[in-house]
């Protein structure tokens, strides 16, 4: 917090398509979207437009007590058929990430209560996995960093291995390790018991604990598991969600059907916060019944649904698909790869892999050990303020990651200039390192 008091923040106060200008008047290429979110692009006059026209009709009314409205209703279909390989049946609107997190969760304890197993409350998640920051997320969190300022957190949770081959912590390589790390799910539902157990959840790739993207058979395997053993799966797709990984939802990539379904930022592209749970029909149907039975959800948000919110979502998933940005995500990460490939010549690019257009670049020490700089050298963030002096505004991550997320209406041109920045902020940091 010192540090960033020290210093005055850099203001944004423009954006158009893939950049964003500040208040003196430099021009950067976004190259975070914002904060993993701007999926379409900044200023897309389809989306102001619908927020425009909602607002003149109606700005906010509450979806308590069996109320609804338009956007609510027809974002809710879109999104049930969006999600029509994944099973989803029912949509609960949020703010955002966090909260649709929160309400997953709550689903999944109180899911098992009303089919008669009030022993099954635990969370599985894992290490290095991220969340949200609520109560509960944060309990799910697997990021230290984020998580001790606020214990004791949440009872109940529990964490496994992550699916980080370039620092497995079983000391193993795929793919001789026959997914171990997966294994490692089936071996913590042992040690507590299946009957203890109410859900997995896991980010298809994980996001804020450094972009780490599982081999192809884990995610298959993990459902595979969490059916075996009558465990609830939740897919946290709320980075992942609208196309970043080059799929419409990461899970795709497995051929996985989770029972629930978390997405945001990709939803409206952040024009307004928005955030929902997904359920299946069969999640649903369990909290169906007379009020006098109890079995209602006794939970919500003053904003959930919200008009303005929603009739920006519509706008936002219309673009996505008329645009095909889903196939453009999926052509222009492999571009984005392949050129951040090259940077393996400098000698502190440590391990560099992407999926769609969602990539990490991890900075070491040693490549040949592996070996991290140590924390309070703070070599990812000192990289990332280099970048952006070359006009590319990236997202440093714990571990020295460096994260790409740019907005899925990239051209070629422009993925171009992000590595060439790259290389020039991590050639500036080498000088650095050796004075």
């Amino acid at each position: 917090m010192k540090d960033l008091d020290s210093r005055d923040p850099v203001v944004i106060v423009e954006g158009e398509g893939v950049y964003v200008k500040d208040d003196k008047g430099k021009t950067y290429i976004d190259g975070q979207g914002g904060l993993w979110n701007v999926n379409i692009g900044h200023r897309r006059e389809e989306v102001i437009n619908a927020i425009t026209e909602q607002l003149h009709k109606l700005e906010y009314f509450s979806h308590f007590g069996g109320f609804g409205n338009q956007p609510a209703t027809a974002l809710s279909k879109k999104l049930i058929e969006m999600t029509r390989p994944e099973r989803m049946g029912k949509v609960f609107f949020t703010n955002g990430g966090s909260e649709a997190v929160e309400t997953a969760l709550k689903i999944a304890r109180q899911y098992w209560k009303l089919q008669g197993k009030a022993g099954k409350y635990k969370i599985i998640a894992r290490r290095k996995a991220y969340h949200g920051v609520s109560l509960g997320g944060l309990s799910a969190n697997g990021v230290t960093a984020y998580r001790k300022m606020f214990e004791p957190l949440v009872p109940g949770f529990r964490h496994i291995s992550p699916p980080y081959c370039y620092r497995c912590e079983l000391r193993m390589v795929y793919p001789g390790c026959d997914i171990a790390c997966a294994d490692a799910l089936q071996q913590m539902i042992d040690f507590e018991g299946k009957e203890t157990v109410a859900a997995f959840i896991a980010e298809p790739v994980m996001g804020a604990g450094g972009v780490i993207i599982p081999p192809k058979e884990y995610l298959p395997k993990v459902q595979e598991i969490c059916r075996k053993n009558d465990i609830l799966l939740i897919a946290d797709e709320v980075i992942t969600g609208f196309g970043r990984t080059g799929e419409m939802f990461a899970v795709r990539h497995g051929d996985v059907q989770p029972d629930m379904m978390v997405v945001a930022k990709g939803i409206n592209s952040g024009y307004i916060p928005l955030g929902a749970t997904l359920v299946s029909d069969e999640i649903y149907s369990a909290f169906l019944g007379e009020l006098k039975e109890g079995k209602d959800f006794k939970h919500g948000f003053t904003y959930s649904g919200h008009p303005v919110a929603c009739a920006a979502g519509v706008a936002n998933l219309a673009v996505l698909e008329k645009e095909n940005l889903v196939e453009n995500s999926r052509k222009m990460g492999i571009h984005l790869l392949e050129g951040l490939k090259t940077l393996g010549k400098s000698k502190i690019v440590g391990d560099v892999n992407g999926l769609g257009l969602l990539a990490r670049v991890e900075l070491v020490k040693d490549k040949r050990t592996r070996e991290p700089f140590p924390v309070e050298q703070f070599v990812g963030l000192r990289t990332a303020q280099k970048i952006m002096d070359h006009g590319v505004i990236l997202r440093p991550l714990p571990g020295d990651v460096i994260s790409f997320s740019p907005p899925l209406v990239i051209n070629k041109e422009q993925v171009e200039q992000i590595v060439d920045a790259v290389d020039r902020g991590i050639s500036d940091m080498e000088k650095e390192l050796e004075d």
